[in-house]
């Protein structure tokens, strides 16, 4: 006897973009932004012209009408200050790659990185904290949520499953994850150029 297993909306993102998501992960690494607060400081620079791209999904009100608490979720304000608190300027940039009026399908690939990375965030933050930066000065954009990353984490997940999507808006929610991280792959290529 046999037997199907469903996989979930976000496990088969997880799965479509694991080579990529990897792949990222060791780019940030190998450029050591824990070693120094000034390797980290461009490694900020990176994260803030990601989260800055990212920004306008917050204002989507398609998104706001499925994720009710998505206002609070936004990161943007605090990797400013983190810049601010390291006495970096910053990054003077080019209009975004995405808007508020992004189509929702692809706004909610998007969104599935940026709160995803919130969860690898967590080592970032311990890394950070041995540079002597936490959730006051150099490193609020990489702490918890004050309920927990996992709950937090669990209950974006458990709307974006939810959804009833077509095969059209299922493949715009895979192309908007791929572009979020060409889109973070860019930056660092800025950055570290």
């Amino acid at each position: 006897m046999s037997s199907v297993i469903d996989t979930t909306r976000t496990q088969a993102l997880k799965a479509r973009t694991h080579a990529t998501h990897e792949q990222l992960d060791q780019r940030i690494m190998a450029n050591q932004p824990f070693a120094n607060r000034e390797n980290y400081s461009r490694f900020l620079e990176a994260q803030y012209r990601f989260l800055r791209d990212a920004d306008a999904l917050y204002d989507n009100p398609e998104l706001a009408a499925l994720f009710p608490d998505l206002a609070e979720r936004r990161r943007y304000h605090s990797i400013a200050a983190d810049l601010a608190d390291l006495g970096r300027p910053l990054p003077q940039l080019q209009d975004a790659p995405i808007s508020e009026t992004l189509d929702v399908a692809t706004a909610m690939g998007w969104l599935y990185v940026v709160e995803g990375s919130k969860l690898g965030a967590a080592i970032l933050y311990k890394l950070a904290g041995k540079l002597g930066l936490d959730e006051r000065c150099g490193a609020r954009h990489l702490a918890g949520h004050p309920d927990g990353r996992a709950r937090h984490w669990r209950a974006f997940t458990a709307v974006l499953d939810g959804l009833r999507l077509d095969e059209s808006a299922e493949a715009r929610v895979s192309a908007g994850a791929a572009a979020a991280f060409a889109c973070m792959n860019g930056h660092l290529d800025q950055v570290y150029a």
